[in-house]
């Protein structure tokens, strides 16, 4: 399968290792708007070809498939584009910028005889995925409350990345959130998100020019088809340390926290097997549970041969310098395997619209002093 890459120079520049590990797969070209680095870029991922134009591209070039690393506003576009000729496609987060740009990305693929897979790489990192297995083994009982944050102040890099200014720092509500709420729904196979309501703090920031940025830090909250409650956060504007990788999951017979990045915290889990501890309140004693870090319980071999991923047991080298915690590496594979038949789409069209609608729908909800407004479901279009 010859791939084609969009926004090789940048972006797109971090899918090289997976695609070299792939077998009967390569890079064959890419295409920038940067001229000055596109000779580089091709240089690094050893493509054969090079374009300025990405409809060029699509047009010229023996490619069966393409990866879309280019800011969000062009993702439907040339999304839809490639799958109108019948191309694979593999496209950066979100999917769309607004629920027209969606209904027609549906609508593409439904026709298409190529594949798309939304690129939520924080799916696959080794805690997200742990916790997704321990999920499909029944050890948290029935899932019923969720929270997913993504804080990462990223000012310094609208100014570099000016697209950002606008579509993820200049719009009220929640623009960027999949890589909080994609995990999550994944915790929560069958079900998704049917109606959201979300508020913010206001503008506390101003950009060099002196303009204001959008609301801070904006909440979403999030009910679901079986009736469990989510909670997002998204600020990429408050000076504070970095926390992009924010989790909590709670069910009936089980709960996880992730760590805040803190210098003593940690991933922390409790479920019954785990076993509880005694304690003693207001002169009573009592077993209660207790946390357990979840990285060191991991060590544990027989509890790793029961719970851990496959795909995290005896990780390559490559997978463990994967961006993203390996992200980057592991859905390169499983995109090659869905376009090959051999398994089925892990973000597919409509796992990609259950991780973009919410946050859309939160944009209008926020414009509407926080009403509670229902989520489509793109299985009816």
């Amino acid at each position: 399968m010859n791939i084609g890459i969009v926004g090789a120079a940048g972006r797109g520049s971090s899918f090289k290792t997976a695609c070299e590990a792939c077998e009967n797969v390569k890079i064959h070209a890419v295409c920038d708007i940067n001229e000055e680095k596109l000779t580089e870029a091709k240089e690094n991922l050893g493509a054969a070809e090079q374009y300025t134009d990405y409809y060029e591209m699509l047009e010229k070039s023996d490619i069966q498939a393409v990866v879309i690393g280019s800011p969000m506003q062009f993702h439907a576009e040339q999304t839809i584009a490639a799958l109108k000729r019948d191309m694979h496609v593999l496209c950066e987060v979100t999917a769309g910028i607004s629920i027209e740009e969606c209904k027609a990305i549906v609508a593409a693929a439904k026709d298409s005889k190529g594949i798309y897979m939304m690129a939520e790489n924080y799916t696959y990192m080794k805690p997200n995925a742990l916790i997704k297995n321990l999920v499909q083994q029944g050890v948290f009982g029935e899932v019923y409350y969720a929270e997913g944050e993504y804080l990462h102040e990223l000012k310094w890099l609208a100014e570099e990345t000016t697209w950002r200014r606008h579509y993820q720092m200049g719009i009220d509500g929640i623009t960027y959130y999949t890589h909080s709420l994609g995990p999550i729904l994944q915790w929560m196979p069958g079900d998704r998100v049917v109606k959201v309501c979300c508020e913010g703090t206001g503008a506390r920031h101003t950009d060099p020019r002196g303009d204001k940025y959008c609301q801070s830090s904006s909440v979403m909250l999030a009910k679901t088809a079986k009736g469990a409650l989510i909670k997002i956060r998204v600020d990429m504007l408050s000076d504070r340390p970095h926390a992009a990788t924010n989790y909590q999951l709670q069910g009936t017979t089980g709960c996880y926290e992730s760590s805040r990045g803190g210098p003593i915290d940690s991933n922390k889990i409790w479920f019954k097997e785990l076993g509880n501890s005694i304690s003693n309140e207001r002169g009573k004693e009592r077993i209660a549970p207790v946390w357990h870090n979840l990285d060191s319980l991991m060590n544990i071999d027989v509890l790793a041969d029961k719970y851990m991923p496959e795909v995290w047991r005896n990780p390559s080298d490559e997978a463990k310098r994967g961006g993203h915690g390996g992200g980057d590496y592991f859905e390169v594979f499983d995109f090659v395997k869905a376009a090959n038949g051999e398994i089925p789409c892990p973000v597919g069209i409509h796992e990609a619209m259950d991780m973009t609608l919410p946050g859309l729908i939160s944009q209008q909800s926020i414009k509407e002093d926080g009403r509670w407004i229902e989520v489509p479901n793109s299985r009816n279009w």
